[in-house]
């Protein structure tokens, strides 16, 4: 018996029994040797005790240090023994330790993934990385773990694994690829073969043909009757070569002309659905149905006798629905009743049915015409009952030869359509509603500033425990609500004064924990989740602590609603990195490819209603009762992310069983790579904090509106500046060219005959370095994009005394560097 590891063997059986006769025979000649030389018995006993000695210790020596032959076998492992058992053509296989480190793999495992990466570290999209971890450690725990798939960006695998190994100490991972089926794939070989055998007997000649219009192939039945030879090839013919058609526009084959009998010919586009092509680019199937095969009609009888026929219809992509002469409904293929909004119990018998009551009499016409005039085709517009409001084509076809005359109906499955042009109207209007909202928020805070500011400087005047005191105080807090109420409809309209700072999003989410649990309550948990190495982003951290607010807010009433003021719920906050492959990988038609990390917040209320989905940022919108919402929340959600540069999605998170579990909100936020200028800028702003202002200066103040002009004025004059006053931009250049000499200017953006920038630019002819400052209800970042000016300052309105004496010291330390 032989025993092979590593390369050597061991042999077991007679040879040990030969070499330990060879060596007793050895020891017995030296002794008798030693007794012929020295003929002394007491020396011979003396070597051969000596020799017996030796023995022993060798023996023994050898018996401490042997090791059975079994157990070294179990300890040396042969890899290359174990590669060449896993080769198996189309499936990689890999073996990995407790430390997924990659101990073997085969060669298919190398030229999928690369021996660089073990599992479960493949480079495959996000999804399927987060998979494999969840499926290594259930077969670390359980044994094994059930197949799952797997994907990158060109091919995906069935992948599954299993522990193994005398100590259970090692994985076994396979990896199957998935074949993508091909829908148009084979069926040249079934129009030749058996099917096209099958329809030929019914009377049903069939040729698939190219967009080019020559054949690709026919059946049997088919080249028998054009050219009387079943196993001829006509690839390559045109196929309207081997047709004919007489005055009345009766199709018959060339070959037989009038002596044959009439067909009547359907064409079947063999377009994918999930992937549709240009109609240039389709190939068709062509059906020529025999009028002497028996078909007299579409009637149950003769269903029942052309069952290929119908099974053919039914895997269509087109709507194709037949009616008989009166109007009745013959037959319905499942992409028209898709597109009809019926299911197959629910097929009404007329097709005037199907649509609204004023379009039923124009229908019913047409219906009519087509089945008793000459075999013509056309189409009608009419509004569908599921969808009153679009209107849909339908075609129709009169149809001859089938016996009775017959009425073809089509009608293309305009869903996915529908859905577009909704989001674009929705779009279209979301963007009206935001240029409304911006107007008259702009409009809004010229008298929240004249208000605001009044109510300052008459607390300068008044001290705690005055008379009036409290009621200038009341005012002012309503003034800062009303504020608080403009800035959300700018928030929707993109048009908010933001300040973004580059920052992490988890830091967000830990500043405003605190205030998040208060808000909740102590029935509902928070729970927050962050992925590893997340990008920073570009935002305003008050604004993005106001978008999880309100997140949590419409989440804790969510969950009230859904299980009372006392139940319990949970909200969760995760964060997640993802890179522009993954985006690519979605095939988002919405998110450009790039870097993003994304806050998901996740409640386990009652979900959103699918007809609330596609309004459910709208302003004012809100399903609450009347009293409990605005409708304002979700909307300015919106607004502050879309100015941030970022995106929103609203939709349903679901148990594996497809129970609706609670609503999901998920924000991409895209990463921020900040450049050289912008870190010397940060450093220059830090810089100029730790700086004094002396204070002091020459003002010339430009607003149209009387009220914010008059508090500006004695707001700048109260802090010691020498203020000089311009009702529009006309006045204020007149003051620059009179020679008044100024350190800054102060103006409105939006006035008539000349606006703040156009005035700006006239001044900075004479006076290139002047800084000016911007007060204006409208954003800042728009503002800049619209007006290239260097040294210019901006404050958004409305404003208090003191924040636009601060406003006016930073502008002028920054020219006084």
């Amino acid at each position: 018996m032989s025993i092979k590891r590593l390369g050597f063997t061991v042999q077991q059986g007679s040879r040990p029994l030969t070499d330990t006769l060879a060596v007793a025979a050895a020891v017995l000649a030296s002794i008798a040797m030693i007794q012929l030389v020295t003929a002394s018995a007491l020396v011979t006993l003396a070597y051969a005790g000596g020799l017996v000695v030796l023995g022993l210790v060798a023996f023994a020596s050898a018996r401490r240090h042997a090791v059975p032959l079994d157990a070294a076998a179990a300890e040396i492992t042969d890899w290359s023994v174990t590669a060449c058992a896993i080769e198996q053509p189309g499936c990689a296989v890999a073996i990995t330790d407790r430390a997924n480190r990659l101990v073997c793999a085969n060669a298919a495992y190398e030229l999928w993934f690369g021996s660089g990466y073990a599992p479960p570290r493949l480079p495959v999209d996000g999804a399927s990385s987060e998979l494999l971890s969840r499926s290594a450690r259930a077969a670390w725990r359980d044994g094994e773990c059930a197949e799952f798939t797997i994907a990158d960006e060109r091919q995906t695998w069935t992948a599954s694994a299993q522990r193994a190994g005398r100590a259970d100490e090692y994985l076994v991972w396979r990896f199957t690829p998935v074949a993508r089926s091909e829908p148009l794939q084979g069926m040249g070989a079934q129009i030749s073969g058996m099917l096209g055998a099958m329809l030929s007997a019914a009377g049903i000649e069939v040729a698939l043909v190219g967009a080019d219009g020559a054949i690709r192939t026919v059946s049997r039945g088919f080249a028998r009757r054009a050219c009387g030879d079943e196993t001829a090839s006509l690839t390559g013919q045109e196929f309207v070569s081997l047709l004919r058609a007489d005055e009345r526009d009766r199709i018959y084959f060339a070959r037989e002309g009038r002596k044959g009998s009439p067909q009547m010919l359907l064409q079947v586009p063999l377009a994918d659905p999930e992937a549709p092509q240009p109609a240039a680019e389709v190939p068709v199937l062509m059906l020529l149905l025999d009028s002497a095969a028996g078909f007299g009609g579409w009637g149950t009888e003769v269903s029942g006798q052309t069952p290929q026929l119908e099974g053919l219809l039914e895997q269509l992509p087109l709507g194709l629905a037949m009616t008989d002469r009166d109007g009745h409904f013959l037959f319905a293929n499942p992409a028209f009743r898709r597109a009809a909004g019926v299911d197959a119990k629910g097929v009404p018998p007329y097709p005037s049915d199907l649509v609204v009551r004023q379009d039923k009499t124009a229908l019913s016409d047409a219906v009519r015409r087509y089945a008793q005039g000459p075999a013509s085709s056309g189409d009608i517009a009419v509004r569908l009952r599921r969808e009153p409001d679009e209107p849909v084509s339908l075609g129709l076809a009169g149809v001859r030869g089938l016996g009775e005359a017959a009425v073809l109906l089509s009608l293309a499955d305009t869903t996915e359509e529908t859905r577009l042009r909704r989001q674009v109207a929705q779009a279209t209007k979301m963007q009206a509603v935001g240029q409304l909202a911006g107007g008259v928020a702009h409009d809004f805070n010229n008298v929240l500033t004249a208000i605001i500011g009044y109510c300052d400087l008459m607390l300068l005047r008044h001290t705690p425990g005055d008379s009036d005191y409290d009621d200038i105080q009341q005012i002012r807090a309503n003034s800062n609500r009303a504020a608080s109420l403009t800035r959300q409809l700018l928030a929707f309209s993109r048009q908010q004064t933001l300040q973004p700072e580059v920052l992490q999003l988890p830091d967000v989410l830990a500043e405003v924990s605190q205030l998040l649990k208060r808000l909740l309550g102590a029935k509902i948990t928070l729970r927050t989740h962050h992925d590893r190495n997340l990008g920073p982003v570009r935002a305003d951290p008050r604004q993005l602590e106001q978008v999880i607010i309100n997140l949590a807010v419409n989440a804790r009433d969510a969950i009230q609603a859904k299980h009372g003021e006392h139940a319990h719920g949970t909200l969760s906050f995760s964060t997640r990195r993802v890179e522009a492959i993954d985006i690519r990988r979605m095939g988002s038609e919405i998110i450009p490819a790039g870097d993003y990390t994304v806050l998901i917040a996740e409640d386990t209320g009652g979900g959103i209603a699918p007809e609330h989905l596609s309004k459910i940022f709208e302003p004012f919108f809100t399903t609450k009762e009347v009293g409990k919402g605005t409708g304002l929340g979700l909307s300015t959600v919106y607004g502050i992310v879309k100015q941030s540069g970022g995106f929103i999605f609203a939709d349903n998170a679901k148990f594996p069983d497809g129970a609706i579990r609670g609503a999901r909100f998920t924000i991409y936020l895209p990463v921020h790579h900040m450049s050289e200028e912008e870190r010397l800028k940060v450093e220059a702003e830090e810089d100029e904090e730790t700086r004094e202002w002396s204070g002091g200066g020459r003002i010339l103040l430009v607003e149209d509106e009387d009220m914010v002009r008059a508090v500006a004025e004695r707001a700048l004059a109260r802090q010691g500046y020498a203020v000089v006053t311009a009702s529009d931009g006309e006045e204020g250049v007149e003051l620059i060219q009179s020679g008044e000499e100024f350190d800054l200017v102060v103006s409105d953006v939006v006035m008539p005959s000349m606006d703040g920038p156009a005035m700006a630019r006239e001044i900075r002819k004479l006076h290139p370095r002047l800084p000016v400052l911007f007060m204006s209800g409208y954003a800042e970042e728009q503002l800049r994009r619209e007006i290239d000016i260097d040294g210019m300052h901006f404050i958004a309105k409305p404003f208090s005394v003191q924040q636009i004496a601060q406003k006016v010291e930073q502008a002028l330390r920054a020219n006084r560097r």
